[in-house]
């Protein structure tokens, strides 16, 4: 996507949007052609903590995460400007369900977003990491990093 003149507050809200669009693999449209995401509080093992990516890989990975979840809406969406005019911090909760038993499932996220040109060059990602490996399928090695690698917890 070309570069435009959206405001970061423009830029997260149509974030926000793709987000629970048809074809999740829109999100990335809102990302530089390259750009940063960290989760300080990812859990080691699930995802690095920093990750430098393209959109197109970023693409990729939503669009697979397509075949488990499918998110269906948004609530409790508060965008905050901040002094510095390139970011804004987004929170916001994500309401999907899981593709093969249609249960229901809610992620509170909080983003600060970088944005220059109208496309995110940086976001810090605040998440509960139990509900996010939950929802990604990877509670197993959730449970191994927490146990350092073990699979059971020793009592």
């Amino acid at each position: 996507m070309p570069a435009t003149t959206a405001s970061p507050r423009e830029t997260a809200e149509r974030f926000l949007g793709a987000a629970i669009g048809a074809d999740p693999g829109d999100m990335a449209d809102c990302y530089a052609p390259s750009f940063v995401i960290e989760m300080p509080f990812t859990v080691e093992g699930l995802f690095p903590e920093r990750v430098e990516t393209t959109r197109e890989e970023l693409r990729a990975r939503l669009r697979a995460g397509a075949a488990t979840r499918r998110y269906k809406r948004l609530g409790n969406v508060v965008i905050h400007e901040t002094t510095d005019p390139g970011v804004v911090i987004v929170e916001y909760e994500l309401h999907g369900e899981f593709t093969e038993t249609a249960e229901p499932f809610s992620m509170r996220f909080l983003m600060v977003l970088t944005v220059r040109d109208g496309q995110i060059v940086h976001s810090r990602d605040y998440s509960n990491p139990i509900v996010g490996a939950r929802v990604i399928g990877r509670m197993p090695e959730l449970i191994a990093s927490l146990n350092n690698g073990s699979p059971a917890i020793n009592g």
